[in-house]
Parts: C-alpha cells; sequence; structure tokens
C-alpha cells in the first residue's frame, strides 16, 4: 500500500470514527477472527474495537510513521487476560492500514529444553519454566536491536533487515517445550512485544518481609526474592520498549478462574487438561514469583495505556498515564 493510502486510511478513521467508509470492513473483518475464536458476542466485540482496538492500532500507526525504525510496543497482562487476542487483533487492523506488523511472546524467548533441564538440577524450584531465568534475555535483545535499526524499513533490497524470530513449541517433551526453527522475516513498521510480566522491574526487597498468600513460608519468601533479583537481568530488555500497555484485570484472581475454563473447555474437545487443583497449584506458583500485588499493581501508576478487565471480561476503565 502507498504511503498515500495509508495516510488517506489514518486521516479518515481518526477524524470519521465510526462514518469512515473504512469503519465497518474492518470491524467486520475483526469480528469474523473473534467468531473462528468462539467469541460471538457482538455488542462486545463492537464496544473492544471503538474504545480500545481501533484507537490503539491507530496511535501505534501514527507512531509508527514518526520513526524510521521499528515501534517496539510492550504488552503485560496475566493469563487469561486476552493479551494475546489484542496482538492478533492489533496485527489485523494495523495490516489493513498498510503496516507490517510482528508479535514476539516472552515465552519464545524461553531457554532450551536442555538449557532448562540444566538450570533445575541447580534450581530445583524452578519446576515450571516461566519465571525470571528461565528466558534468554540476550536473545530477546539480539531480536529487539535488529529492529531498532534504522533506515531500513524502505524495502528496498539493499536496505533490507530480515530477523529471525524465535518460537517455542510448548508441546515437546511431554509439555516441557523447546526452542524450534525461528521465523525469519523482514524488519517489520512494529513488534508487539507480549508476556505475563513484559516491562515489569525489580522492587526493594523490604516488600517481601510481609508479602501477600500465597507467599506465606519463609521458602516461599525466599523463593520471591531470588525472582525478584533475577528479574534485574531483564531490565535492559524493557527499556527497549516505546510504550507499554497494560491489561489489568480488576481482580488478579481472576487469572486463576479464567485459566480454569479455559482447561474445562480443552478437556470437553477432547485434549489433555489440568484438574482444577492442578490449576490452582500450577497458578499459585507464579503468584509466589512475581506476586500481581507486588509488581502489576504499581505499573498500573506509570504505564502509558492501562485496560481494566472486568470480572466478565468485559472491558473496564481505559486509562493513560502519559
Amino acid at each position: 500500500m502507498n504511503q498515500e493510502n495509508v495516510e488517506h486510511k489514518l486521516d479518515s478513521l481518526s477524524t470519521k470514527g465510526m462514518e469512515s467508509e473504512f469503519f465497518a470492513p474492518l470491524l467486520a473483518e475483526v469480528t469474523g477472527i473473534y467468531h473462528s475464536l468462539g467469541i460471538t458476542d457482538e455488542p462486545r466485540i463492537t464496544d473492544n474495537f471503538e474504545r480500545l482496538w481501533l484507537p490503539l492500532a491507530l496511535n501505534l500507526a501514527q507512531g509508527s510513521n514518526a520513526l524510521d525504525r521499528t515501534l517496539i510496543q510492550g504488552v503485560l497482562g496475566g493469563q487469561g487476560t486476552g493479551k494475546s487476542t489484542l496482538c492478533i487483533v492489533l496485527k489485523l487492523i494495523l495490516n489493513h492500514l498498510g503496516f507490517s506488523v510482528a508479535a514476539l511472546s516472552i515465552d519464545d524467548l524461553y531457554l532450551t529444553y536442555g538449557a532448562r533441564q540444566a538450570l533445575q538440577e541447580q534450581d530445583p524450584r524452578l519446576i515450571w519454566r516461566g519465571p525470571p531465568g528461565t528466558h534468554d534475555v540476550k536473545l530477546g535483545l539480539e531480536v529487539i536491536e535488529l529492529c531498532l535499526q534504522t533506515n531500513n524499513l524502505d524495502n528496498t533490497p539493499d536496505n533490507t533487515v530480515d530477523i529471525a524470530l524465535p518460537r517455542f513449541d510448548k508441546s515437546l517433551h511431554n509439555g516441557a517445550g523447546d526452542r524450534i526453527n525461528p521465523e525469519v522475516i523482514p524488519q517489520p513498521d512494529i513488534l508487539l512485544f507480549e508476556g505475563w510480566f513484559v516491562g515489569v522491574k525489580p522492587i526493594a526487597e523490604r516488600f517481601f518481609a510481609n508479602p501477600p498468600a500465597p507467599i506465606i513460608t519463609p521458602e516461599d519468601q525466599q523463593f520471591a526474592v531470588d525472582c525478584n533479583r533475577r528479574l534485574g537481568s531483564y531490565v535492559p530488555l524493557w527499556t527497549k520498549l516505546d510504550s507499554l500497555v497494560v491489561i489489568d484485570p480488576e481482580d488478579y484472581r481472576l487469572s486463576q478462574q479464567w485459566r480454569k475454563e479455559a482447561e474445562h473447555k480443552m478437556i470437553a474437545r477432547g485434549k489433555t487438561g489440568m484438574s482444577d487443583e492442578e490449576i490452582e497449584h500450577f497458578v499459585e506458583y507464579f503468584w509466589k514469583a512475581l506476586h500481581p500485588k507486588l509488581f502489576i499493581e504499581p505499573l498500573t501508576k506509570t504505564a502509558d495505556l492501562v485496560v481494566e478487565i472486568r470480572s466478565d471480561r468485559s472491558l473496564g476503565q481505559i486509562y493513560c498515564n502519559t
């Protein structure tokens, strides 16, 4: 799509909103994506589109136009908050507007199976992948540094950077997961970098003196302290973000309920899933590593955009801190 058409679409949608000639076709495309995911609540889809998806996509498009490199957008959200779906929808809208978009999850940066097995021998508390220390931060920095190279977005053969996006298959090794071949793409206009602790920074250790449940035992407290220390190595990644969106459920404990609902649906389709008790232990493990009240709640005061999610998964308040 040529630049003139891009500017026309951006201007039309930004100034005319629902009256734009591009609004209805774009909403229809997004609705189709949601239907494919088994979500058919039309009023909610329209509300999400009008209040969040389209305004955020337009903001990213305008931000990208102001740069001669990839725009790096962080998306933080716990389990079941919809961060991955948000990235899918943003990619669709931005592609429609003429922008190339790539998505990278913090999960894609997991250490290899072999490296995580060795890590678990050193620290048996790392029984699941996910906490700080189980990712290859250096690999993430290498990918983002390639994206941040300037003057490579004109798609001329001599001026194009190919980027190998890491990819991770969670089904390998009986669910332990492992790296697979990377996805090689040209340098994108926009990179959506999402994950359950993207942008989260270490906090003062005094906060672990009287921490919230389920950080109860001295062993729990030490695990939380150690995860907090390991979090420091991720800060160089977060400094590369141009902005950060935090998806914030009205009660962080909803993520446990939403995970159970997802597992129940998987089991109903004949797939293997965890029991409710297993889910409770699984989710609590991550709360012990980086408790939402200690690490996520403070970010709602500083993140560029905060999106509140109600218990019925509808949008609550959406506000900016900048």
